[in-house]
């Protein structure tokens, strides 16, 4: 409490009664020092107590990519576009992987750290933002290691393989609408999940379907047309493509999938944004 000459007053007011658009954008970078704590405990705990340490980062997506390589490409004979497998999955592989992370951390915000909450006072939407920049290293890393290897394919002389620097200008573009699609569902799953717990064990089924239901492990251009409409009302098939053309050179896109998933992701973003937001003041009574 702060006093003067005239009167007192509160420099702080926290109060469970607010509206649907009371977002308090301005306490997120109040705490920005509690963000970096979050991030740093994130990124720590990762590998703490393990023997291979970070390598873990390149472990996953390395062992995903041979995996698919074999049983996608060389038993089920699914095309690659004429890029070599372990590149053409690779790239899916990094960039569904954060989308997925950002969307399985966000969407256990409230039963994960219901005892934190109940405790001390912070904006809770500071959780998920810590998520997804926890997870923006991971993926950093493992870019690192698609690069390497796309060096290695190459100076092998394969010359099918091209970075399409018009299109990698718009990777930052790329990466901010993956967070926001994961934020957005993962906000919506969470509210949910407060209060009815068995929506837990659906989450990693939905994630599983969706991302048969985008072009990670085939190209969005030998799906067939009855069936195209599916994958194209996926929001995250546009990004895939969009990274696969600005990392080699191959995809297929067009302006009209490309509007409808941004729309998509800023509508989804906005409403688990305003559902969290209402959510929040409130769940700590029903857990």
């Amino acid at each position: 409490m702060i006093k003067t000459k005239k009167k007192s007053y509160w420099d702080s007011t926290i109060t469970s009664e607010n509206k649907w658009f009371d977002l308090h954008f301005k306490e997120i970078l109040k705490y920005r020092d509690l963000l970096w704590l979050f991030v740093k405990r994130d990124f720590t705990t990762f590998y703490k107590q393990t023997v291979l340490g970070p390598l873990w980062f390149f472990i996953q997506p390395l062992i995903s990519t041979i995996l698919f390589s074999i049983i996608f490409n060389k038993i089920a004979k699914i095309p690659t576009n004429e890029t070599p497998p372990y590149l053409f999955y690779m790239s899916g592989i990094i960039a569904w992987n954060y989308f997925a992370d950002c969307l399985n951390t966000t969407s256990s915000t409230f039963t994960n750290n219901a005892r934190m909450f109940g405790k001390v006072y912070f904006p809770r939407i500071i959780i998920p933002i810590s998520k997804v920049f926890s997870g923006l290293s991971k993926f950093i890393l493992q870019l690192l290691l698609f690069f390497i290897i796309f060096l290695y394919f190459l100076f092998n002389g394969n010359d099918q393989i091209f970075i399409s620097f018009k299109v990698l200008i718009f990777m930052p573009f790329l990466i901010l609408q993956m967070a926001c699609l994961g934020l957005g569902l993962g906000f919506i799953i969470s509210s949910l999940t407060a209060k009815y717990r068995d929506l837990n064990y659906l989450i990693g089924f939905f994630t599983q379907l969706l991302m048969y239901a985008s072009p990670i492990i085939y190209p969005l251009s030998i799906v067939p047309e009855k069936f195209k409409y599916i994958i194209l009302a996926n929001p995250i098939t546009p990004i895939i493509e969009l990274f696969r053309i600005a990392l080699l050179g191959k995809g297929d896109f067009n302006l009209n999938m490309i509007a409808f998933s941004v729309i998509s992701t800023i509508t989804i973003f906005l409403i688990g944004l305003l559902v969290f937001n209402k959510v929040e003041k409130t769940f700590i009574d029903t857990v």
